[in-house]
């Protein structure tokens, strides 16, 4: 009994993660892991676990839980028409690599350096995304050719590090290269499959055999949090696919910023303090 009462508010907080984190999955096709990394590694902390792997924990164990919110979010904009297909074909191979080269140098870093980077470019994109700067593109279209890799690459390694899904990165990202904030969130979505797979696989590889983890640990990927958190993702999901299809484009794109300012300060902040 005693062990329930300890472990039971910690499984309250995933079961609210997770219908927070899958309502915005489908709304933003980030994957979720913008709310659950946050909220795991303050989870880990209060649970005392060591401050030096906890956000390599919250980051391994998000990604894990994203295989499935993807999943069900991707399929979600899929029957809307929302997920280009031509377009996963070229950076879906980039992005799987990236990611899981992305997950074993996370795994190499102490847990600082990712919040750092977890705020950064967080803060980043949520000023892009807030401005007014849905006709702004860098380019007419999605490049091809030599350079095709170079942007997915880019964008698989640093959703692993962060423990994120990849619309984060992707959907400002297709939007500066022309492509309408609908059909990138739908793609993103799509995209986060690929990123967490070989990133849940890297934390998985180089975790094991750490004597800090806690109990229910399988390398850095912590099974109570992905156990309690994965169910209710898959099942909210397709709500915030509703939502986003209800929703002005710029409407979307403000409350993407919006709530991605938040979680950077918060990362920043937890930069400094440990």
């Amino acid at each position: 009994m005693e062990l329930v009462m300890d472990i039971l508010p910690f499984a309250l907080m995933m079961l609210a993660t997770g219908v927070v984190a899958g309502i915005l999955a489908g709304l933003l096709g980030v994957g979720g892991g913008i709310v659950i990394v946050p909220v795991l590694d303050t989870a880990l902390g209060i649970y005392g676990v060591d401050s030096a792997i906890r956000m390599h924990i919250a980051v391994a164990t998000s990604l894990a839980c994203i295989i499935f919110t993807s999943i069900s979010s991707s399929k979600a904009h899929h029957a809307k028409g929302a997920v280009d297909i031509d377009l996963t074909k070229i950076w879906g191979p980039a992005v799987f690599i990236g990611a899981f080269i992305g997950a074993l140098v996370a795994s190499s870093v102490n847990s600082q350096v990712l919040s750092a980077i977890f705020g950064i470019v967080a803060l980043l994109v949520a000023i892009k995304m807030v401005m007014p700067f849905d006709d702004v593109a860098i380019t007419q279209d999605v490049p091809r050719g030599a350079i095709a890799p170079v942007t997915p690459l880019m964008i698989g390694g640093l959703s692993s590090m962060m423990g994120i899904g990849g619309g984060t990165l992707s959907v400002p990202t297709l939007t500066l290269m022309n492509q309408p904030i609908h059909r990138a969130v739908g793609t993103a979505a799509f995209l986060g499959l690929l990123i967490s797979i070989p990133g849940a696989l890297g934390f998985v590889i180089s975790g094991i055999g750490d004597s800090r983890l806690p109990p229910g640990s399988v390398g850095y990927v912590n099974l109570i949090g992905f156990i309690l958190i994965t169910p209710i993702t898959v099942l909210t999901a397709p709500i915030g696919v509703k939502i986003a299809h209800s929703l002005d484009k710029r409407v979307l794109s403000s409350v993407f910023g919006g709530f991605l300012f938040i979680v950077a300060c918060r990362m920043i902040y937890r930069t400094f303090v440990g």
